[in-house]
């Protein structure tokens, strides 16, 4: 499992990476963000193109993701500049077509790799022409804007009704690799974990939660054991290995249970 963490602090970077982060997502997306995701307990990172020269200089092994805007006028020049100050993944996301996946794709050409973060309805639509794009090396599912864009009430309710399986089918049969979401710490997120390991998914975002939504190197080393909290999770996913089939499809309606319970409640 591909392990991602965002951040510009670079001595949480460094920290991140000691603990076993794999990438340290640098978040330059601001287009867009602020009206879809109004009212939502979410952040805006405010991120900024020095940060990608920062964290990529105190990295030596993880590497440095970069989430640039939707594509727009200037998206060859901000795909350049990233790459010129040392972005090792470079993320797209909010596409709708398959246009924007090929500009994407030839603009980066073989200077970093290309991860799609699929993430609305129309993508969703199109998904067998965009993924029939050669160069993609990864696509991440993201849950929280597909679901706002499908008027769902809860992000996790694409797990349950087969949109996140469905996806993860295609994709891997073009060989790809995929992941969705996010997770927190192991006692929060079995059956997450389960599922992630059921449908075959490779990659996962560290979230805000997993580390009490501290955002500074003292503040989280005071609350957790960051390191340790993470290889919880390496290890449950070791564990899920010798699961069955039938016991992955029980925890699959366990989960289903437990969204469904939760989606029922924001209706009472």
């Amino acid at each position: 499992m591909e392990f991602i963490s965002i951040t510009n602090d670079p001595e949480l970077a460094k920290y991140f990476e000691y603990c076993g982060i794999n990438d340290i997502m640098v978040d330059l997306e601001i287009i867009g963000k602020k009206e879809r995701q109004k009212g939502l307990n979410t952040v805006i990172s405010g991120h900024v193109l020095d940060d990608v020269n920062t964290i990529k200089s105190v990295l030596s092994c993880s590497k440095c993701l970069v989430r640039i805007n939707p594509i727009y006028a200037d998206s060859k020049i901000e795909i350049n500049e990233v790459i010129n100050r040392g972005a090792d993944i470079i993320m797209l996301p909010m596409f709708k077509t398959v246009e924007e996946v090929e500009n994407f794709i030839d603009t980066v050409g073989t200077r970093a790799q290309k991860y799609l973060l699929l993430e609305t309805p129309q993508a969703l639509a199109r998904v067998d022409d965009i993924l029939s794009v050669d160069g993609i090396d990864a696509v991440h599912i993201g849950l929280n804007d597909l679901s706002l864009g499908m008027g769902l009430d809860f992000l996790y309710e694409l797990l349950i009704d087969g949109i996140v399986e469905y996806l993860a089918i295609k994709i891997k049969k073009r060989k790809i690799k995929f992941g969705f979401g996010g997770v927190s710490r192991l006692e929060k997120g079995k059956l997450i974990l389960s599922e992630h390991y059921r449908l075959g998914s490779e990659m996962v975002i560290i979230n805000r939660n997993f580390r009490y939504y501290k955002d500074n190197l003292t503040e989280i080393a005071t609350q957790m054991d960051f390191k340790n909290e993470l290889m919880k999770i390496k290890e449950y996913l070791k564990d899920l290995e010798t699961c069955t089939v039938e016991e992955l499809e029980k925890s699959k309606l366990a989960l289903k249970l437990e969204i469904s319970d939760y989606i029922k409640g924001l209706h009472q």
